[in-house]
C-alpha cells in the first residue's frame, strides 16, 4: 500500500565539488514513501552558487521509463512480498501448523516491520545514495523470502516477514520520492504512476500466478519465485537506474510541525482509514470466498481484482494531475459498492467477480492518489510527510490484519464486507470536507 514515501547541500563556493547542489524541486516526492531532495536557498551571507543537477530530469520531456519501470518493479516485489500470503494462506497453515487467523498474522507482522521502522530508518539512512539505499532494500526481500521459502517454524517465519516489512520500509521512503526526481516536472504525478504500476501488477498477476503455483507446486515455491525476482532486480537496478544524492544532515523537518501544516492531517486519516477497511477483506478472501462456498475460486477472484486495480492505476496516471479529488471519492465510493455487493449473502460466482472488478477499480489508484496528495499538502516538509504516510499505511495493514483476524474468529466470514462498508463512510466524509488542503477543488501548482 509496498511501496513508493529533502535538502541537498549547496557548497559555500565553486571550489568545493564535492558537494554539489541540487536543482530545487517544490514537488516533493511521495509514497504505500519518503522523498528526496531539495535546494536550500542560499542566505545573503553566502551568495548562492550556480547550480549544476546531478541528474536532472530528462531535456527531452519524456519520462525515463527504463528507470521508472526498474522502479515499478521493485514496488510489484514490494507489494506482492506484503500480500502474497494471503493467496496462499490455507497452505501455509496447514504446512505450519497454525490456524488460518494466526498465518493471517504474517501480513501483520510484515505491516508492522514497515509501520515501526521507516520513520527511524529514514532518518538514519536519509543522508544515503539513493541508489545504495535502494539496492539494500531489495537484497534484503531477496534474503527474507529466502528465510520463508525454507522455514518449518512458524516463529521463523513470522520473523522473516517482519524482516521483509523492514525492507519495505526502507523501499516505500524513497521509491515515489525516485520516480518524481528524474521525471521532468509537468509528469511527474505521471512518474508516480508508472512506478506504482506494480502494485496493480502484484494484485493482478502477481497473486493469483502465486496462488496457482502454491496449489500446484506448494507455497515455498511461490516464495522462492519472489527471491529469484530480487535477484534479477538487483542487475536492473545497478544498471538502468540513475544515482541521486540523499539529504543533507538537518534537512528533515520534525514530525510535529509537518502534522500542523494543513492539508497533512486529513491525508493521513484518509490513508489509515482506507487501507484498514482494505486490508480487514483483502487478508481473508480466501476464507470469505470459502465462505460463500467458492473456495476454488480465489485465484480467479484475485485476478479479476488485480486487472481492475491495474485498469485503475492506468486511469489515475491520466487524470490525477487535474482531478485528484474526484478520484479520490469516486475510488472511495466504488470499493464501498463493492463492499455492499459482497454484504448481500445471496448471489453466486458472477456477481463475487463483477464486486471485485469493482473493488479493484477503486481501489487501483489509491496509492498514487495519497501518495500525490500527501506531498502537494506537505510542501517543503513534504518529506517527512511521505514517511508518516508510510508508517501509518502499514499501521493500518497490520490493524487490518488484527482486526480481520478477530472478526473471522468471533463473528465468521461475513462480517468482513460488513466492517469495510462502515469503515469507508469516514472515508468520503473527510475527502468531502478537505476542499481547501489535503483535496483540493483546484489541483496543487507543480514546477
Amino acid at each position: 500500500m509496498a511501496n513508493d514515501t529533502t535538502a541537498a547541500a549547496r557548497s559555500a563556493a565553486p571550489a568545493t565539488p564535492e558537494k554539489p547542489s541540487a536543482p530545487e524541486n517544490p514537488s516533493a516526492p511521495e509514497n504505500p514513501s519518503a522523498p528526496e531532495a531539495r535546494a536550500t536557498p542560499g542566505t545573503a551571507e553566502t551568495p548562492e552558487t550556480p547550480e549544476t543537477p546531478e541528474t536532472p530530469a530528462p531535456s527531452s520531456g519524456r519520462l525515463p521509463l527504463l528507470a521508472l519501470l526498474a522502479l515499478a518493479t521493485a514496488v510489484f516485489v514490494t507489494s506482492l512480498t506484503e500480500t502474497l500470503p494471503a493467496g496462499v494462506l490455507p497452505g501455509m497453515s496447514a504446512d505450519l501448523g497454525v490456524g488460518e487467523a494466526a498465518m493471517g498474522q504474517a501480513v501483520t507482522v510484515y505491516a508492522l516491520g514497515t509501520a515501526l521502522t521507516a520513520v527511524p530508518l529514514a532518518a538514519r539512512t536519509a543522508a544515503w545514495r539513493r541508489k545504495r539505499l535502494l539496492l539494500t532494500s531489495v537484497a534484503g526481500f531477496a534474503a527474507a523470502n529466502t528465510v520463508t521459502a525454507v522455514s518449518s517454524s512458524y516463529a521463523l517465519t513470522m520473523g522473516a516477514r517482519f524482516l521483509a516489512g523492514v525492507a519495505a520500509g526502507v523501499a516505500w521512503a524513497l521509491l515515489a520520492g525516485y520516480a518524481r526526481r528524474i521525471a521532468p516536472p509537468h509528469l511527474q504525478g505521471r512518474a508516480v504512476a508508472v512506478a506504482m504500476t506494480g502494485i496493480p501488477l502484484a494484485l493482478s498477476l502477481g497473486v493469483p500466478a502465486g496462488t496457482f503455483l502454491g496449489e500446484a507446486v506448494g507455497w515455498r515455491a511461490a516464495f522462492t519465485a519472489m527471491t529469484v525476482i530480487a535477484v534479477a532486480l538487483l542487475g536492473w537496478i545497478a544498471l538502468a537506474v540513475p544515482d541521486l544524492p540523499g539529504e543533507a544532515h538537518g534537512g528533515r523537518a520534525p514530525v510535529a510541525r509537518t502534522l500542523k501544516v494543513p492539508g497533512v492531517l486529513p491525508v493521513l486519516a484518509v490513508t489509515f482509514t482506507l487501507v484498514l477497511a482494505h486490508t480487514v477483506l483483502y487478508t481473508y478472501v480466501a476464507a470469505y470466498l470459502g465462505h460463500r462456498g467458492l473456495a476454488g475460486s480465489t485465484g480467479l477472484v484475485l485476478l479479476v481484482f488485480g486487472a481492475a486495480s491495474l485498469a485503475g492505476i492506468w486511469f489515475t496516471g491520466r487524470h490525477i494531475d487535474r482531478r485528484l479529488r474526484i478520484l479520490t471519492l469516486a475510488g472511495t465510493i466504488l470499493v464501498a459498492v463493492a463492499a455492499a455487493v459482497l454484504a448481500v449473502p445471496a448471489g453466486g460466482a458472477g456477481l463475487v467477480l463483477a464486486a471485485a472488478a469493482l473493488w479493484g477499480f477503486g481501489w487501483g489508484g489509491a496509492p498514487t492518489l495519497l501518495q500525490t496528495a500527501v506531498a502537494d499538502a506537505g510542501g517543503e516538509h513534504a518529506d517527512t510527510a511521505q514517511t508518516l504516510l508510510v508508517s501509518l499505511w502499514n499501521a493500518a495493514m497490520a490493524a487490518g490484519g488484527i482486526a480481520g483476524g478477530v472478526l473471522l474468529d468471533v463473528l465468521g466470514a461475513g462480517a468482513l464486507s460488513w466492517s469495510v462498508l462502515v469503515l469507508l463512510v469516514p472515508v468520503v466524509a473527510i475527502v468531502a470536507g478537505a476542499r481547501a488542503h489535503g483535496f483540493p477543488a483546484r489541483p496543487a501548482a507543480r514546477r
